[in-house]
């Protein structure tokens, strides 16, 4: 009799096109992993969700790993025991974006920039990149929207005039007549997804845990190679609804070793240093200076580089 494979739920913000190709492809069937991806409204629903054993693993930003792991100051006021299993992504395209009614950067003042939650890692970006345009928190209002598809659609809607988008979402907004202002890359070295997990599972779930670590990898490097150009770019079109030409660009997006997906699935110390120094600006506490020192402790072994 064959034997059933393990479920395994995974909380996402955007529809992951490297899960879809990881099941497409059958990498998770090789795993013996039925692999139920859910989309989360926020980073703190994520976190709250994840805790309550509704989750799995998470596909998140590595700052929400810091914060709800180090701060006492986060969203949901109570450190969270959490471990990150491997890397992901550097920013699938993380940029700066405004509505069509925004004709330049000065025309944001006093309009309303979208974030997840004001104290969030690409909240951060957010600012800095608005900072670089040359205006400081307090020229604009900030105001929670939620997860990056539901910020998407309100800046198409014009419910706010700026925000922060990645996963395919940016190139959506630009065809609807949205602008990109600047990437994530102009501010250093960037780390966009990892997966996490709770640091105190028992072995057998983290056995499962680095099977689907495995799978997702063991796709990525499919990806970068060239080996599922016809797979990303339908992926693409049918969960990101972009047109073919859109579709495209993600997937050389997603290829590029400063926006996509990283091969090695280990996380860089410098990248981490980028969003820990975005904090320090943005939301200064003493607690962030253990962070670094600290980073081994909630990187997986081998993973931390």
């Amino acid at each position: 009799m064959a034997t059933r494979d393990e479920q395994l739920k995974v909380g996402t913000f955007t529809p992951s096109l490297l899960i879809d190709i990881a099941r497409s492809s059958g990498a998770f069937r090789r795993k013996g992993l039925d692999v139920v991806e859910s989309l989360v409204p926020s980073s703190p629903a994520q976190f709250t969700s994840l805790e309550a054993g509704e989750f799995d693993v998470v596909f998140t930003s590595p700052d929400n790993v810091l914060a709800y792991h180090f701060l006492s100051s986060n969203p949901l006021q109570r450190s969270i025991p959490l471990q990150i299993i491997c890397g992901i992504d550097r920013g699938l395209g993380l940029s700066l974006c405004t509505a069509p009614s925004i004709a330049d950067t000065e025309h944001l003042r006093g309009q309303i920039l979208g974030v997840d939650v004001p104290q969030s890692g690409f909240a951060f970006v957010a600012y800095a990149l608005l900072e670089r345009a040359g205006l400081r928190p307090g020229d604009y209002t900030i105001e929670s929207l939620g997860s990056t598809p539901r910020r998407t659609d309100a800046l198409i809607a014009g419910t706010c005039a700026v925000t922060i988008l990645n996963a395919g979402n940016e190139l959506r907004a630009v065809g609807a007549g949205c602008a990109v202002v600047s990437p994530v890359a102009d501010l250093g070295p960037y780390y966009g997804t990892v997966l996490a997990t709770l640091s105190d599972r028992e072995d057998d779930v983290n056995e499962v845990n680095q099977r689907f670590a495995g799978a997702l990898l063991a796709t990525t490097g499919e990806i970068i190679a060239g080996n599922r150009e016809s797979e990303a770019i339908e992926a693409a079109m049918r969960l990101l609804n972009l047109s073919e030409s859109e579709a495209q660009d993600h997937y050389e997006c997603l290829r590029h070793p400063t926006t996509g997906f990283v091969a090695s699935g280990r996380v860089d110390r410098a990248s981490i240093a980028t969003l820990v120094e975005l904090r320090r600006t943005y939301s200064p506490t003493s607690e962030l200076d253990e962070i670094m020192d600290a980073l081994d402790t909630v990187v997986l072994d081998g993973v931390l580089e």
